[in-house]
């Protein structure tokens, strides 16, 4: 099933950490092509604390052949490897942070995992890359696009193109 991550990053070497992140996560035994990665973009913290550097965002869409809760802490693992501890405090900077998006048109609301992500579309963060991957994608619970989203989203803040080729 189609199956997207966001991913972000605001601490330290920012492109190497997207690059690292989507790296592991294509490495996993039941990630399949094809894999559709959009541009990177540069964006300021949202609900992160004073002076917090700005984050770099991508995301990555590919084929899962697995259950989503094996793939939520799979990537848990990768968050891991990559610096970021277990008991990191929410909404602070961070070296790298990866969003289970959607698992098809799988919908799950438990206490680990909740699809699609619940604050995915008043996010320009990610909206914004999904859009140059899946314009047309309508997840289940809306109404709209993701291009038709993005459009009507008036979330303050620039999302900035910074790189095309990762």
């Amino acid at each position: 099933m189609r199956t997207a991550v966001a991913l972000g990053s605001n601490v330290g070497d920012r492109f190497g950490n997207l690059r690292a992140a989507r790296k592991a996560i294509l490495g996993l035994s039941d990630v399949k092509p094809p894999i559709l990665s959009s541009v990177i973009y540069e964006t300021e913290p949202v609900d992160c604390e004073p002076g917090a550097e700005k984050f770099l965002n991508a995301v990555v869409e590919f084929d899962y052949e697995g259950d989503a809760a094996s793939l939520l802490e799979q990537l848990i693992r990768i968050e891991g490897a990559l610096g970021r501890g277990r008991d990191h405090p929410k909404n602070v900077s961070r070296t790298i942070d990866i969003d289970l998006l959607y698992c098809g048109d799988r919908v799950v609301e438990d206490e680990r995992l909740r699809l699609p992500h619940p604050r995915m579309h008043l996010r320009k963060f990610v909206l914004q890359p999904l859009a140059d991957i899946r314009p047309d994608l309508m997840l289940p619970g809306q109404t709209k696009t993701i291009r038709e989203l993005v459009a009507e989203l008036r979330e303050p803040g620039e999302v900035v193109l910074v790189a095309d080729d990762w």
